[in-house]
């Protein structure tokens, strides 16, 4: 396993870092456990989660992962392990997170850290992140900004960096983070820290694969001069550039078991590039999903690649993929496939 400067932080991460969104929906905690094992035995030294997790967000198991996460934990050494952690945004109708929660402010954000404290059983989080913006941005497979969409009584970001600086002041957060975060928030997190001597952000988290690359597109030239690490999640698609939706539409997995979960990946281009990538794959004798993943693994923009499974073998399969990397020749043809099949799944 490679390990990797986050951002300007003193964090080295691990290149592969382990997602825990389905522990408590799809994993039971025993399954979760034998998952955190096996990947922290195989070198895997950073865990990210959430107070929201699992997904898709439920009243009846919100906060249910960090309380698997935190079982784990306990019987591991703290300071090996890199534990990333997320506080909920408001506006999107979870009432049983906070009464909303209904913004990102002080308060909200203060006992966001004390619940995920408590269920991880640590006194501090290596890195916290605000899950997605409060303020009006697309998100979640929208990609077009509405002006009219516009509030004005979102909390600004001023107030939020205070927040977290009191966190890391106290010791209860190492450093801070964003996600799903678009450039002009990026900056101005950075401004805001540069000018007012706050904590200054280390890391985003953002969707990045094969068949979305929007990060490419403004947020790679900061993550260069500001060092950013991006912590880039679904690097598999949702599973869809694993290949098993080429020949069945309908194979098991997050798309199909929840439905409307997955609305990025149900634009027309997804399917076409999907297999496009595949076909690739098979010519290579490589797994679709190896494909994938080594592309995302080692782009050099990438400080760690978030993967989640259900199942050991795919978990085995995704780490196992880090020992395939993609010779120039490959890369070249990959390149070749994104300017047919460009950003399908924004």
């Amino acid at each position: 396993m490679e390990y990797r400067r986050l951002g300007s932080s003193d964090l080295n991460i691990s290149a592969v870092c382990l997602g825990t969104m389905t522990f408590g929906q799809q994993n039971t905690e025993a399954e979760a456990h034998a998952q955190l094992d096996f990947a922290f035995d195989r070198g895997v030294n950073c865990i990210d989660t959430a107070e929201m997790y699992p997904v898709p967000p439920r009243a009846e198991t919100v906060t249910r992962t960090e309380t698997i996460v935190g079982n784990w934990l306990r019987g591991r050494p703290r300071e090996r392990v890199i534990l990333a952690s997320k506080v909920a945004g408001p506006r999107r109708r979870m009432d049983w997170i906070r009464g909303g929660p209904r913004a990102l402010d002080r308060e909200n954000i203060r006992a966001a850290i004390e619940g995920s404290l408590r269920r991880l059983r640590t006194d501090y989080i290596d890195l916290y992140q605000l899950h997605w913006p409060e303020r009006n941005v697309p998100m979640f497979g929208q990609y077009q900004f509405e002006p009219a969409q516009e509030t004005h009584d979102a909390v600004p970001i001023r107030a939020q960096l205070e927040a977290l600086a009191e966190l890391v002041r106290e010791g209860k957060v190492r450093y801070v983070g964003l996600s799903n975060e678009h450039p002009w928030g990026v900056m101005e997190f950075l401004r805001l820290a540069r000018e007012l001597e706050l904590p200054r952000v280390v890391s985003i988290q953002n969707p990045y694969s094969l068949i979305n690359r929007v990060f490419e597109f403004g947020l790679a030239e900061i993550a260069h001069r500001e060092q950013i690490g991006l912590l880039a999640y679904s690097p598999l698609a949702f599973g869809y550039l694993s290949g098993k939706n080429v020949d069945n539409p309908d194979a098991p997995g997050r798309v199909t078991l929840f439905k409307g979960f997955a609305q990025r990946y149900q634009k027309p281009n997804v399917r076409p590039a999907v297999a496009a990538y595949a076909e690739l794959a098979g010519r290579l004798g490589l797994a679709p999903a190896t494909l994938a993943l080594s592309f995302v693994y080692r782009r050099w923009f990438v400080a760690g690649t978030i993967i989640g499974a259900t199942t050991p073998e795919q978990l085995r399969e995704n780490l196992d993929a880090w020992e395939h990397p993609l010779s120039e020749e490959v890369l070249a043809e990959v390149e070749a496939l994104h300017l047919r099949y460009m950003n399908p799944a924004p």
